[in-house]
């Protein structure tokens, strides 16, 4: 699991948060209507993709979902009892005629995986995953990863620089023998005791994404994502109201790629049409996130505003996610150079760090599990580069 109750419980601690910033159901569901000029004929979806191209989201709209906001058009409208929004699927502005629909995961789906909500609702074109998931899913829900959101995922373990002057990073948490609160179900945990970074004793699987467990005793490390919990730990939970310090995992090995583009596997060829024209479109919105993300960042303020159930969002949270993302070459090109793309020496790394993890937690992973099993390149575009 990636986010799951991520955000929840922050949301939970009104007394701990701020909550000025909190939706309101009355404000109104729709953007104005725009007369929009039609793609050209080599960007047209209509006839090729299916009339209503279906993203579901691994949680609530956040910037690290961002390109796919990127091809939402004015227009759309917020569908707050569903947790969805749908618009005009654009590219560079211009209309191609069919919709985009973007589905919100984490408690909208009950807290299911993406793979597993795909197998069960069959109008989702496109899911975001991360490999770890994948790799869970591919022995009885298969799904192929088309293009990527991310290169590194932002996933981090943080603690506070004053209780913990002496720890620069995760081995010297390690060292130190403290707890580690992650919530039940994370991956990484294990996959750092097996790298011999932390010992299994020091895994605390009792976060319940509530913030007041570490605002009052922080002499443990905990979870978070390095575009979210920072800035909401220093701004948003006033009885906190200072920084923490952090590790990315990426910075410690950790190669996992975060929000990869899937297709339900036995989907790929009856989607292969729609995909060689969509990959490259939703490269290129990488691309223009990576190079100026205000426009995507507005979109997604804007709709979770819009929907009483999402957790508010500010526009200060937004800039500091993409931000982050961005600065730290979260998002960017693989190294073949090209935005989206895969390295598939690396998904194997990732398949062979996990999938004994997996095994020992149940899951059915099959037998010579290969990269071209997860992840293919055949439609991402070499000329989108950054």
């Amino acid at each position: 699991m990636s986010k799951t109750f991520r955000r929840i419980g922050v949301a939970a601690l009104a007394a701990l948060t701020v909550a000025a910033a909190a939706a309101c159901s009355d404000k109104p569901a729709d953007t104005p209507a725009v007369a929009l000029p039609a793609a050209p004929p080599e960007q047209q979806l209509a006839g090729v993709c299916p009339a209503t191209v279906t993203v579901q989201l691994q949680w609530e709209p956040e910037t690290d979902s961002g390109p796919i906001f990127g091809l939402l058009g004015p227009g759309y409208r917020v569908d707050a009892d569903n947790s969805k929004v749908t618009g005009p699927l654009v590219v560079d502005g211009k209309d191609t005629g069919v919709k985009l629909e973007i589905r919100a995961g984490g408690p909208a789906i009950g807290f299911q995986t993406v793979p597993s909500q795909m197998y069960v609702d069959s109008s989702i074109t496109l899911g975001l995953t991360h490999s770890e998931q994948a790799i869970a899913a591919a022995g009885k829900q298969p799904v192929v990863a088309v293009t990527t959101l991310l290169r590194y995922s932002p996933q981090m373990l943080m603690w506070d620089p004053k209780t913990h002057p002496d720890w620069k990073g995760i081995a010297d948490i390690g060292k130190s023998g403290a707890p580690v609160v992650v919530s039940q179900g994370q991956l990484y945990p294990d996959w750092l005791v097996d790298r011999g970074l932390l010992n299994a004793k020091q895994i605390d699987a009792s976060y319940d994404n509530s913030p007041s467990r570490f605002v009052a005793d922080p002499s443990f490390a905990q979870q978070g994502f390095a575009n979210s919990e920072p800035y909401v730990y220093e701004h948003e939970v006033r009885a906190w109201n200072k920084p923490v310090a952090y590790q990315l995992l990426r910075d410690v090995g950790y190669e996992g790629y975060a929000r990869t583009v899937t297709v339900r596997a036995d989907k790929l060829d009856e989607l292969r049409p729609c995909l060689q024209r969509l990959v490259p479109m939703i490269q290129r919105a990488t691309a223009q996130f990576k190079a100026d993300p205000q426009h995507v960042n507005d979109v997604v303020v804007d709709v979770v505003a819009k929907s009483p159930k999402f957790t508010p969002y500010s526009a200060e949270l937004a800039a500091f996610g993409s931000r982050v993302l961005i600065d730290n070459g979260l998002v960017g090109p693989e190294s073949d150079g090209v935005i989206g793309s895969f390295d598939t020496a690396r998904v194997q790394r990732v398949i062979d760090a996990f999938s004994p993890i997996l095994r020992r937690g149940g899951a059915a992973v099959p037998a010579g599990l290969a990269a071209r099993d997860l992840v293919t390149t055949e439609f991402i575009d070499p000329k989108v580069t950054a």
